[in-house]
């Protein structure tokens, strides 16, 4: 009787990994991660070319663009048995998750031919520009705008994008801007290609809490993007935005998934250490945290499984909010497990994964999509329910 498909692919996985995680590589286990997005960048872009080599980077896309065409199921096995090996956090992910798919979509023949070698390859870098410090959660807002230039055929683009994680370590953004002179909301946008390295970018780095600088904020003064770097027409730039959105709630939720049961074995563990386990208030939030988990597990196979299915939509609209209430709630469990030695650095590199866990998982509920803009949009898009009364500007 032959293998399971899914199975023997498992087992492929685990056996590279254990085999490639080692060495040079080996600093690499479980760094990377949210909260720790700019470590060891350059091992990091050496670890992205090595998977290349294996064939792991893009294996959803089509054989056809240097993918292995993986299903579904083979997609979601390989995430979690990467994740469960340690494996660092992906600096292509953005390339891989967001841009491939979407210009395999919408992409033009030559935008798919210049872009998507490197994407597989591990040589070209990819970060995300939509957020504006007064267009977050609230897109439609940006101000961002792109003029065309009428000589040259370029776009050139002038505004700021914000919380731009790893630009610094990129060659190449995609910006959402305003292509149309007085537009307003969802109309007149755009969907640009630009390169970093080029006059008229400025990237300035943000300190976080933890210490860290994974986010930055990016400045556009005349910048300029090649008209054939416009991914669709001028004007549909929501429209291939929001598909792209689609993309990032996709498989890879699996893999984060298993890093979350990892910081949940990490919690049980040191609970057991301290003996916060021995409270009855502690080990009921931990049952919680592993009933939230397999919920959540639940809901994503529910959704990639019937992702067309109008309950799974409406599901799917409210995974975002479910997965980051549920990791800021085990940041605080966390916090409370290690008791008092909770605000004290020490040697201990688990304890302070626990700290780092609690310190950035604080911004789960606001980055991506606040809390209360995601139940906006479970009760409009949703559940069909009227608008919530927006203000005039006037009072």
């Amino acid at each position: 009787m032959s293998q399971d498909p899914v199975a023997a692919l498992r087992a492929e996985v685990r056996h590279w990994m254990e085999t490639h995680l080692v060495g040079r590589f080996l600093p690499l286990k479980h760094r990377g991660h949210a909260g720790d997005g700019d470590a060891l960048p350059e091992l990091r872009k050496e670890w992205e070319r090595e998977l290349a080599a294996g064939r792991w980077t893009c294996p959803g896309w089509p054989e056809a663009w240097g993918g292995r065409g993986l299903s579904v199921a083979e997609q979601v096995a390989f995430q979690e048995e990467y994740a469960r090996a340690g494996g660092p956090g992906r600096l292509g992910h953005i390339g891989e998750g967001l841009v491939g798919p979407t210009l395999l979509a919408f992409g033009t023949e030559d935008q798919q031919r210049r872009f998507l070698p490197g994407i597989r390859a591990g040589t070209d870098f990819w970060c995300q520009g939509y957020s504006e410090p007064s267009a977050g959660s609230d897109l439609a807002s940006l101000s961002t705008r792109a003029r065309l230039d009428a000589a040259t055929g370029d776009w050139v683009v002038h505004g700021q994008k914000v919380w731009t994680s790893l630009a610094h370590l990129s060659d190449w953004i995609f910006v959402l801007a305003r292509c149309e002179e007085g537009s307003v909301g969802r109309k007149g946008l755009i969907f640009l290609l630009m390169r970093l390295d080029q006059p008229g970018v400025e990237i300035q780095p943000i300190r976080q809490i933890g210490g860290g600088t994974e986010f930055n904020a990016v400045f556009f003064d005349g910048a300029r993007a090649k008209a054939r770097d416009v991914v669709g027409q001028p004007g549909e730039g929501w429209s291939i935005g929001m598909a792209l959105l689609g993309f990032e709630r996709g498989i890879s939720t699996l893999g984060q998934q298993m890093a979350f049961a990892q910081e949940l074995d990490l919690v049980c563990e040191i609970a057991r250490e301290t003996g916060a386990d021995r409270s009855p208030v502690i080990r009921q939030r931990i049952a919680r945290a592993w009933v939230g988990l397999r919920a959540m597990r639940y809901l994503a196979m529910r959704v990639l499984a019937e992702g067309t299915d109008a309950e799974a939509r409406i599901e799917a609209l409210g995974y975002k909010y479910h997965w980051s209430n549920w990791h800021r709630d085990l940041g605080r469990l966390a916090m409370d497990v290690m008791g008092p030695v909770a605000t004290i650095e020490d040697a201990d590199p688990r304890r302070d994964r626990l700290r780092q866990l609690f310190l950035f998982s604080r911004a789960d509920t606001i980055y991506g999509g606040t809390n209360e803009i995601q139940l906006n949009i479970l009760a409009e898009q949703g559940l069909g329910m009227p608008r919530e009364p927006r203000g005039t500007g006037g009072r």
